[in-house]
């Protein structure tokens, strides 16, 4: 079976070709912003880079004819649970009218559809932002009517999870795990026997990210909205100009360690050991959640392959459970791994 898999990000479009499980190609499309820019909206730039992955697939000497399927990335459609869906008219519906606002991921399953509409292959999306297993009691906040709602690195998170349960010997569905992703968004999550019950998203709660606000005091909070500025400015300052950068300036993890223990820059010092602090709440949190059972604490993402980073989040949570670490991300093969299962099996889930 070989698969295309297509993944939208804000200035970029990575594509791979994968033959049942082994990658055979890998392409990062980047794209200029000043062109992104002439959109009004991300979804109308669908025909753009749509051309763009034609002419890559060409001069990579590849086909749509080659392919049994593509699978794009999920975006932020309706709340659904885990799994592997086929791209239907509903879903184009929703990435068109999005009910919980644009992001580039939600163009992942518009051109798988539109890709593979155009040779009779079915398009798949796997385990979106918008994976919804939270139990009720999680959905209540602190005031009816804004209930939490479950975003998240759901196709990491749960990738890393499987691999994690390989490792341990056991199904996924026999585990509690804590999962911490560690990227430029950070999101923990308590997953209690293959259900992710409960979890902290940088957009609205929890830990700081490297540019995100998290948990902010809501008085503060309250403040900045009627201080004079408008909806977007606000949205835009808690969403990218918060977190690690509006201590340190950068968004760069790396700089950050690196000014903060080479050049001994107490600012950046400060944020280092603020994020690996309050990821040490969150896990916390989510291990109370399932009781402190909990079988294994698992990092993954970017900021996983920093000992010095991991081991100061240890040094919190170590005496909770044994703790996992597979770094980096594996979207591309999860995405992949998802439309194989579907091919093979004939089972997917469809989206309404």
């Amino acid at each position: 079976m070989k698969i295309l898999v297509i993944n939208p990000g804000a200035t970029s479009t990575k594509i791979a070709v994968y033959e049942n499980d082994q990658e055979l190609m890998r392409v990062g499309i980047d794209h200029d912003a000043a062109e992104m820019d002439k959109y009004a909206n991300i979804v109308d730039q669908m025909p753009f880079r749509r051309d763009v992955i034609m002419k890559t697939l060409d001069a990579e000497g590849y086909k749509l004819e080659d392919f049994d399927a593509i699978c794009g990335r999920g975006g932020l459609f309706k709340h659904i649970p885990s799994g592997t869906y086929l791209v239907n008219d509903a879903v184009i519906r929703d990435i068109k009218n999005p009910p919980y606002g644009e992001h580039a991921a939600n163009l992942g399953a518009y051109l798988a559809k539109e890709l593979g509409d155009k040779v009779g292959i079915p398009a798949f999306f796997v385990d979106p932002v918008c994976v919804d297993e939270l139990d009720d009691v999680a959905r209540y906040s602190g005031l009816k009517g804004m209930e939490r709602q479950s975003f998240f690195h759901a196709l990491n998170q749960k990738s890393v999870a499987r691999k994690a349960a390989k490792e341990i010997g056991k199904a996924y569905e026999d585990l509690n795990l804590v999962v911490v992703h560690l990227g430029g968004g950070v999101s923990v999550a308590a997953h209690k026997k293959g259900r992710v019950v409960d979890v902290y998203n940088v957009k609205d709660d929890g830990s700081m990210g490297m540019d995100r606000g998290g948990a902010l005091p809501a008085n503060a909070l309250v403040n900045l909205c009627f201080s004079g500025k408008t909806k977007a400015e606000v949205k835009k300052i808690i969403g990218h100009e918060a977190g690690v950068f509006s201590y340190t300036g950068t968004k760069d993890f790396r700089t950050v360690e690196n000014k903060a223990f080479d050049e001994g820059d107490k600012e950046c010092l400060g944020a280092f050991r603020a994020i690996a602090y309050q990821l040490s709440k969150d896990i916390g949190a989510m291990s109370a959640v399932l009781h402190f059972d909990v079988d294994a604490i698992v990092y993954t993402g970017g900021m996983a392959y920093s000992d010095r980073f991991c081991e100061e989040i240890t040094s919190y949570v170590g005496k909770v459970a044994p703790v996992l670490r597979f770094p980096g991300e594996e979207e591309m093969k999860s995405l992949a791994d998802g439309a194989l299962r579907a091919l093979e099996t004939k089972e997917y889930k469809i989206y309404e």
